[in-house]
């Protein structure tokens, strides 16, 4: 998911650095809180493997160019439910930057753009998830319909901040891009659920982890 150069422009762009800060802040604020109840190092060590799972998807693992944007598989459902909404935030915000850094440089002046299309809908997800699941339950023991819920939700928020700064910054010219964009982002809301749920499976099965600060506790308990 990066917007592409050229779609928001001028002192428009300054928009984005507000809601990138805004984003910012309340990661540093969930980051805290993840900081006092885990510890330094445990929030350390899965901002790390958050950060490399998502350099992977954005740089190895295939993406496409679809209208306004590019459709990669994120996997932020599944870095929140197995790492924590905080390391997850941050792995997003770091691989991100460091994608833009040193292979993507001309995607560098859309990151507040692309860092909140990537964060807010994580905390939305966050938000859903304690609606959705039921106090004590583990995520390892989810439902298909309780992932495909999650997922949906935070590639739609993808979808909907997509389509925001295509039309700010370009009009309802857009919006025909911006369907092509919403629908081939089909194929990751069809996906993604079965991968969670994959992942929650192989997870149950390595009790090893179970305790260890290498995984959120919400994962087993």
């Amino acid at each position: 998911m990066h917007i592409e150069p050229g779609i928001v422009t001028g002192a428009k762009i300054v928009l984005s650095y507000a809601t990138a800060a805004t984003a910012g802040l309340y990661t540093l604020k969930i980051a805290a809180e993840t900081l006092r109840v885990q510890g330094a190092v445990s929030l350390a060590t899965r901002s790390l493997v958050a950060t490399g799972a998502v350099f992977t998807f954005f740089q190895i693992l295939p993406h496409y160019p679809v209208g306004v944007s590019e459709v990669h598989l994120i996997l932020g459902s599944t870095l929140f439910l197995l790492l924590g909404a905080a390391p997850a935030a941050i792995g997003l915000a770091m691989g991100l930057l460091i994608q833009g850094l040193f292979f993507a440089q001309f995607d560098l002046p859309q990151y507040g753009m692309n860092v909140t299309t990537l964060l807010v809908p994580l905390f939305g997800l966050q938000l859903l998830a304690k609606r959705l699941i039921a106090p004590g339950t583990a995520y390892v023991d989810l439902k298909y319909s309780q992932a495909l819920a999650l997922s949906t939700a935070y590639q739609g928020g993808i979808v909907a901040w997509v389509a925001f700064w295509a039309i700010y910054g370009q009009g309802f010219a857009e919006v025909g891009k911006v369907m092509t964009f919403g629908a081939a982002y089909m194929s990751v809301i069809v996906l993604e659920p079965l991968i969670d749920l994959a992942v929650l499976a192989l997870a149950k099965r390595t009790t090893a982890l179970r305790g260890s600060g290498f995984v959120t506790p919400r994962l087993y308990a």
